[in-house]
């Protein structure tokens, strides 16, 4: 039996974009995509999911580009097929024709993403309540608007993260320790990410088409993608509508939909127990 992986690494990938990883486990590979809100990394944000996956599979939890200790430069004209190049080219530097993909959030549109330019490349899907899905069809949420206005106006603050996470990521506010707030917060003032926010929303004269990219709905190439995909969409979500969830499988061919009651925008740590037992069961092939 081959030895758990169980070790980080930094990697460059396309000429100057460096990827901070994690490995954990041994087994099919599964690739750990992280939300988009301030100060998120990749083990932070599957703090509550890595152990129980990585009893099963070879676990890779790496931080996008614009967030942990990954390079802070991200391509805003095509935000999400430049998180999805990194992403590929992490797969190619591990020596990965296919792997699993989850994705949260922002994390979520990435793998979307990555399997709609190079669907080859990608095993199975998991996306909770992930990006671009309908955003040019609606007003943005109020969760959506607080995650974007993080770096605008009076600049970040300990009280906007507190108030966004509280009252937009999940459904029990007073279930967030304060240590995890004060980790986020710390994280997202690093003067790098202040000066280069990776999630903004699009402006200058390219920024309708940049929209319209980054809308997944817009995407003929969804109603053919042949991957099984899993959407799971919490109930309560105030930062990307659960509409959502109804729009993806009512355009893809082979996802199934689970929308866990009494559950906000972060599913995998809201609800735990239920998330890492269908992901693992649906990835293995347990569950479908």
């Amino acid at each position: 039996m081959l030895a758990p992986h169980n070790a980080s690494h930094t990697v460059t990938v396309n000429g100057d974009t460096e990827i901070f990883y994690t490995e954990i486990g041994t087994g099919d590979p599964v690739v750990l995509l992280h939300g988009g809100g301030p100060g998120a990394s990749g083990m932070s944000n599957y703090a509550r999911n890595v152990d129980a996956l990585a009893s099963r599979f070879r676990v890779i939890v790496p931080d996008l580009p614009g967030y942990g200790r990954s390079s802070k430069n991200l391509e805003q004209t095509d935000p999400f097929g430049a998180l999805a190049d990194a992403i590929r080219a992490l797969l190619d530097h591990l020596g990965l024709d296919t792997a699993h993909l989850v994705g949260n959030s922002y994390g979520g549109a990435c793998a979307l993403r990555l399997a709609l330019d190079t669907p080859h490349r990608v095993d199975r899907l998991v996306l909770m309540g992930p990006g671009g899905i309908g955003t040019t069809r609606g007003a943005p949420t109020k969760g959506l608007n607080a995650l974007l206005g993080y770096y605008t106006g009076s600049g970040p603050s300990r009280d906007k993260l507190e108030t966004f996470i509280r009252t937009y990521l999940v459904y029990d506010a007073e279930a967030v320790p304060e240590s995890a707030i004060e980790e986020r917060y710390q994280a997202s003032i690093d003067p790098d990410v202040v000066a280069h926010p990776p999630l903004r929303r699009p402006s200058g004269l390219g920024a309708l088409k940049t929209l319209w990219r980054m809308d997944f709905t817009r995407d003929s190439r969804l109603q053919t993608l042949p991957n099984r995909t899993l959407v799971i969409w919490g109930q309560n979500d105030k930062v990307n509508r659960p509409a959502g969830g109804q729009m993806l499988v009512d355009a893809m061919p082979n996802a199934d939909l689970i929308m866990p009651a009494r559950t906000g925008h972060w599913v995998q740590w809201e609800r735990a127990d239920l998330f890492n037992r269908v992901v693992a069961d649906f990835l293995d092939g347990t569950y479908a």
